[in-house]
């Protein structure tokens, strides 16, 4: 960090990081689900990666790819060791390669909140990292989790060792690590887990220290909700993760789970949730749509783990809300490649229409309707779309039926 080197490499890396935000062209695709790990998984994506290229995605987010006490990857140990269940670090950098080949993105998972110790230390606690690379000690360690480091500087992973990034020898290894992801091994983005667990000026300081061209943390809290459901107002929780990019020095951008939250109980026909008082989008979108990546579901609210799912029977809805919008979308693997070639090819559609009428993430938008049974909304200058079983389309004979389903149409100029 403290080297004053203006080399070219550094600056182009630099703005590579600054186009791209910028460019606000970004469609991500989550590569993986919560059973994964049993299925030879960097062989399978390897197959599919002409497929997630040819579909529009610019980035895919893969399973943490470091050796992990739990078979998904979550509770990493050895940081160094490329050989997960997900495959070997040979089969990985094959698909790395494939993914460089056809122009799609890696993005690393990066599980640096907690780290499963190796030996018992201070108090008897696995809490030491001896005989693996970063070989550290129980002062790496918060004090809350049984370390010997200082308190944690968010909220607490339980049952883990968690990491205390506010001692400068632990940021020093971790920035050398992610380096090495980004320059050795060949990812290019960097999804942050858990990202509640540690103050997003050190996010800032890892983004800046290994420069990855696209960077997303998941900063997740519950929703507000009272005795009858979801509380209408959620500008508390959207200003939560805004504060975490600003705290980021507004380098990352973070997951949406405030639309995610408004959007899975608006579908079952309270459709005025997508309006917020001022007429903009009530979630993360509304407010700061260049740095809101939206999704449906993930491998923690969808999959076999199913905390908070979106209902099943309104997917496409969803995708069609997402995918039209301002902000960054992500489309689920489970949904991709699980749900049916109907499925598929349904989101494809919405994806060319995003790109042929060069949505992006901060396409203006025109809400035109927010009933309970009917959203719609005019997106740029050429598209427009509804959602919900309620019958509209709209005024004007210049607007033609661009793709069409279950309770959704688009229409573009």
């Amino acid at each position: 960090m403290g080297n004053q080197s203006n080399s070219s490499y550094e600056s182009n890396q630099q703005n590579d990081l600054d186009v791209v935000i910028r460019n606000g062209r970004e469609i991500l695709f989550q590569a993986f689900n919560w059973e994964s790990h049993k299925h030879d998984w960097w062989r399978n994506l390897e197959r599919k990666v002409p497929d997630i290229a040819k579909s529009g995605f610019t980035s895919a987010w893969l399973p943490p790819a470091s050796h992990s006490f739990s078979p998904e990857g979550y509770l990493p140990q050895n940081l160094y060791s490329l050989n997960s269940s997900y495959g070997s670090e040979h089969l990985l950098k094959t698909l790395l390669q494939k993914m460089k080949q056809y122009r799609v993105r890696a993005m690393a998972d990066i599980v640096i909140n907690h780290r499963v110790g190796t030996s018992q230390g201070h108090g008897g606690m696995y809490n030491r990292y001896d005989g693996i690379p970063l070989a550290w000690d129980e002062h790496a360690v918060t004090s809350c989790t049984g370390g010997l480091g200082n308190r944690s500087t968010g909220d607490n992973f339980h049952g883990v060792p968690n990491i205390d990034h506010s001692q400068q020898f632990v940021r020093k290894d971790i920035i050398a690590w992610l380096q090495w992801l980004r320059n050795s091994v060949g990812f290019q983005d960097f999804r942050f887990d858990f990202a509640r667990g540690y103050s997003a000026k050190y996010v800032k300081e890892y983004i800046e220290g290994a420069m990855p061209i696209f960077s997303v943390g998941e900063y997740w809290d519950s929703c507000n909700y009272n005795g009858h459901g979801l509380d209408y107002n959620q500008d508390s929780h959207r200003q939560q993760i805004i504060n975490w990019i600003d705290g980021t020095g507004q380098r990352s951008t973070a997951f949406d789970f405030t639309t995610k939250g408004i959007l899975q109980e608006a579908v079952k026909g309270q459709f005025w949730r997508l309006r917020d008082p001022q007429g903009k989008p009530p979630g993360l979108m509304g407010w700061w749509s260049s740095r809101a990546v939206t999704f449906i579901d993930n491998h923690d609210t969808g999959s076999t783990q199913a905390h908070w799912p979106f209902p099943s029977n309104h997917i496409m809805e969803g995708y069609t809300y997402i995918l039209t919008h301002p902000g960054i979308p992500t489309v689920f693997y489970d949904h991709f490649y699980d749900w049916g070639d109907s499925m598929h090819d349904q989101i494809v559609k919405l994806i060319d229409v995003r790109k042929r009428q060069d949505i992006n993430s901060r396409s203006p938008i025109s809400i035109l309707e927010a009933q309970p049974n009917l959203y719609s909304a005019i997106i740029g200058e050429k598209v427009c779309m509804k959602i919900g079983d309620g019958s509209w389309c709209p005024a004007g004979r210049e607007w033609t039926l661009a793709t069409c389903g279950h309770r959704y149409a688009v229409w573009q100029k």
